[in-house]
């Protein structure tokens, strides 16, 4: 395995299905760009005689559509910014954050990410959509599910203010759990 030594840029990207690392190679001399994802190569180009312009690729199981921008700033120095959807990764994130809720917990000595997505109620579970079970209760929703031999189960609750919206709270054996701010 050779050297990375064209290494311009890195990124995490959280994702329901887990955080994914993005890393991108430039030859400046070369032109060569190389884009990885979780360290499997997912692209390569060698002797590209125009050193600006974009890569797009796609991450996780859901394939989402990232794209790699490369832009002179000035002389021979190159600005790399990630989009994911889009959006810039800043953006993806803030909009994540409305989108989602995560949790990680250990149980049993092993770590879990738990990820829901609000506008489907889909749950992942370290990157495996989970089978779940949505009931209606006195005071929401609550959507059960397994994680090994524990049972979990996200109850949504309206916080009776318009500006909050609904709260997602995760309990794993009768205990709830925190979120996780990614």
């Amino acid at each position: 395995l050779e050297k990375m030594t064209d290494l311009v840029a890195v990124w995490e990207v959280a994702l329901s299905d887990g955080v994914h690392k993005i890393e991108f190679e430039h030859g400046t001399t070369s032109g060569k760009r190389v884009v990885y994802v979780d360290g499997k190569e997912e692209i390569r180009k060698e002797w590209m005689f125009k050193l600006v312009g974009k890569e797009t690729f796609t991450v996780g199981a859901a394939k989402t559509k990232a794209t790699i921008n490369i832009d002179a700033v000035s002389g021979f120095a190159y600005e790399y910014t990630l989009e994911i959807n889009g959006k810039s990764l800043k953006k993806y994130m803030e909009n994540r954050l409305k989108t989602t809720n995560t949790w990680v917990l250990s149980l049993g000595g092993a770590d879990y990410r738990v990820v829901l997505e609000k506008d489907t109620m889909d749950v992942w579970c370290n990157g495996q959509k989970m089978e779940t079970a949505g009931e209606f209760v006195e005071d929401g929703t609550e959507t059960h599910f397994s994680v090994g031999d524990h049972s979990c189960c996200i109850k949504a609750v309206s916080s009776g203010k318009r500006k909050e919206g609904i709260i997602h709270t995760l309990i794993v054996d009768d205990r709830e759990i925190p979120e996780t701010v990614e």
